[in-house]
């Protein structure tokens, strides 16, 4: 017999890892930009990807994600957060766009396809017209493994800016618009608007 110890082979059988990934900040900041960047990046790496948006959301397209500088790339629209665990199929990456506008099942939605793999990609308003939490945003940063939180020019000053102020006096909670309705603001061009308006 040979000196030599016989090692057996070991086959280990990858696992994929999942993980949430969110994109959030104020309007005009490059939220959905940003999320399009990274499903083209996908795509490009033959990685299988299904994209979401609210039903809701029909500013520019009504089955496409199309960011301010018109970019755009095709999606699915739906009304439930619960129906995208329906459609994602075999997806490697599953990105949704304008988040804030979904129930309050979007988190285990979310956390759903990250145990089953998946990257899970959202992108979404932080905060509402008055500054305050908006939606399963929050939640979903708390549990997410990875925040990216971009910034917007103030259309007043020109500072930093990661309030999404609005222009008319409208208090309905979703109020779709652009920049006939809405500017990206600093903290300090905010609160004085806010206060001008009462």
């Amino acid at each position: 017999m040979s000196d030599q110890m016989f090692i057996e082979p070991r086959y280990h059988q990858q696992l994929k890892r999942g993980w949430i990934e969110v994109i959030c900040g104020s309007m005009f900041s490059g939220k959905t930009e940003e999320l399009i960047r990274r499903v083209t990046r996908a795509k490009i790496a033959n990685q299988k990807v299904e994209l979401f948006k609210p039903s809701i959301d029909v500013r520019y397209d009504e089955t496409q994600v199309v960011s301010h500088n018109e970019n755009a790339i095709q999606a699915a629209a739906v009304n439930s957060s619960l129906n995208i665990l329906l459609m994602v199929n075999d997806a490697d990456v599953v990105a949704i766009d304008e988040a804030q506008f979904f129930d309050d099942e979007l988190v285990y939605v979310c956390e759903k396809l990250a145990e089953q793999g998946k990257r899970v990609i959202i992108a979404g308003l932080d905060m509402d017209y008055l500054g305050k939490p908006f939606g399963s945003i929050p939640k979903l940063m708390a549990v997410a493994e990875y925040v990216t939180k971009v910034h917007a020019i103030c259309m007043v000053c020109g500072d930093l800016a990661n309030h999404s102020f609005r222009k008319s006096n409208h208090d309905a909670l979703i109020m779709l618009g652009e920049t006939d309705t809405y500017e990206a603001r600093c903290r300090h061009c905010f609160t004085k608007g806010m206060t001008s308006q009462k």
